[in-house]
């Protein structure tokens, strides 16, 4: 079988026909070129109006990279027209296999980018003989064309939160669809700020906006007021996890001080490599864990109230009714606020604060949680760290787009996948 034959069964190109293909050699293994050639009496396309236009000239041969064959890298040889169009002026025709300048071939750049969801960037690049740069281009490529043809129409469920993505304070935020049997990253934005989700919501739409039943952040305040200005149709939900975060960073605070002060004073370490006794779930304890927690619980300690009263609230989670929910939750924050533990005060006094927020978790049916949001962002950190060699926002977006963005692909005759 011929390689022409092979390559219009995979790849045909209308008002195209392939001519000579030869092997040579090339560092460090041997090269496939393929030319390709108009057919005969047939007009050029403009590539800025995309009309068919008589020609003017041609240009040199270029090479243009396909998919390889057998290990062997496969180029395609093609000398590119120039079209004297009366709308645009002289042009350089549209070629059905590349866009503009590019040198890769559009189906070896939808090829590069399918693998780059299977391994980092770096090994793509060393497994098909490539660079990373022209790995980037293929997903960024896949990308752009995929959030061009992104469907909105269905989202009624949204989660925000924040990522940091670089040292020091550099965030971004992140909204995911959080609709139930379809969660996917609808948008990445740069900072954390009220301007940045705003621009989220212009991006969505009013109509799209209007949509929107359900909405899930944390307490953070940027996210709070701009929710609250632009959808405000939407029940907003406070999740457990955030909640029950921020009262861990209150008993590891009480803890650690706590520790400090019993060894200033000579009494016995108690609370010495106590730290994670406190912060996980009992059901997640070892042995060995368990039983020390169940050793120190027998002190006074304000680490250990604090623990108590973290423990306590948990059954909060276990109420159906918001009017019921709302009666523990001010009892509890009442407790709290006499127990002289500032930092577990600084937890009620925020509760109380967004108290109206963190019930709509009942009247959301505890339907919505943060909880699939945290499991987007883990796999977000994986894409960036798999993405090797990142450093500017751009390129953090387009692999967050790529990996958790279910973005749409174009139909081919032949996947090579």
């Amino acid at each position: 079988m011929r390689i022409q034959t092979i390559l219009n069964k995979v790849q045909k190109f209308q008002s195209f026909v392939y001519g000579e293909a030869r092997l040579v050699d090339e560092f460090p293994r041997p090269a496939l070129e393929v030319e390709l050639r108009p057919r005969g009496n047939s007009l050029a396309v403009c590539s800025g109006c995309g009309c068919k236009r008589p020609g003017y000239d041609v240009l040199s041969v270029r090479r243009f990279e396909f998919v390889p064959f057998w290990g062997m890298l496969v180029f395609f040889l093609y000398a590119r027209r120039r079209v004297d169009c009366p709308t645009c002026g002289v042009k350089a025709e549209a070629l059905p296999w590349a866009e503009g300048k590019h040198r890769l071939t559009t189906t070896y750049a939808w090829f590069l980018a399918g693998w780059a969801k299977r391994l980092s960037w770096t090994e793509v690049a060393q497994a098909f003989h490539t660079s990373w740069h022209h790995v980037f281009e293929s997903v960024k490529m896949a990308v752009e064309w995929g959030r061009r043809h992104v469907d909105l129409e269905a989202v009624t469920a949204i989660g925000i939160d924040e990522m940091q993505w670089s040292r020091g304070h550099h965030y971004v935020t992140v909204v995911y669809e959080i609709t139930a049997g379809r969660r996917r990253l609808l948008w990445v934005g740069p900072k954390r700020t009220a301007k940045t989700l705003l621009g989220f919501f212009r991006w969505l739409g009013k109509e799209r906006t209007k949509r929107i039943q359900f909405v899930c952040s944390d307490m953070w305040r940027a996210y709070l007021k701009v929710v609250a200005k632009k959808a405000s149709q939407a029940i907003h939900v406070l999740d457990r996890f955030h909640i029950m975060s921020m009262m861990s960073k209150a008993i590891d605070k009480v803890r650690a001080e706590e520790a400090k002060e019993l060894k200033a004073r000579g009494l016995e370490p108690v609370l010495k490599g106590s730290r994670w006794w406190f912060l996980k779930r009992p059901e997640h304890l070892t042995a060995r864990q368990a039983g020390n927690l169940k050793e120190v619980l027998k002190y006074n300690l304000r680490t250990v109230r604090s623990y108590l009263l973290k423990e306590g609230f948990q059954f909060f989670w276990e109420y159906v009714s918001p009017y019921w929910a709302s009666r523990f939750l001010d009892r509890w924050c009442s407790r709290v606020m006499r127990s002289r533990i500032e930092p577990m005060k600084k937890v009620a006094r925020s509760l109380r604060s967004h108290r109206e927020l963190i019930l709509n978790w009942f009247r959301a049916r505890k339907a919505i949680s943060a909880g699939v949001v945290e499991g987007l962002n883990n796999k977000a950190k994986l894409a960036t760290r798999k993405a090797y060699g990142f450093r500017t926002y751009d390129a953090l977006e387009t692999v967050l787009y790529h990996t958790l963005g279910n973005l749409p692909e174009p139909d081919y005759a032949h996947a090579f996948l």
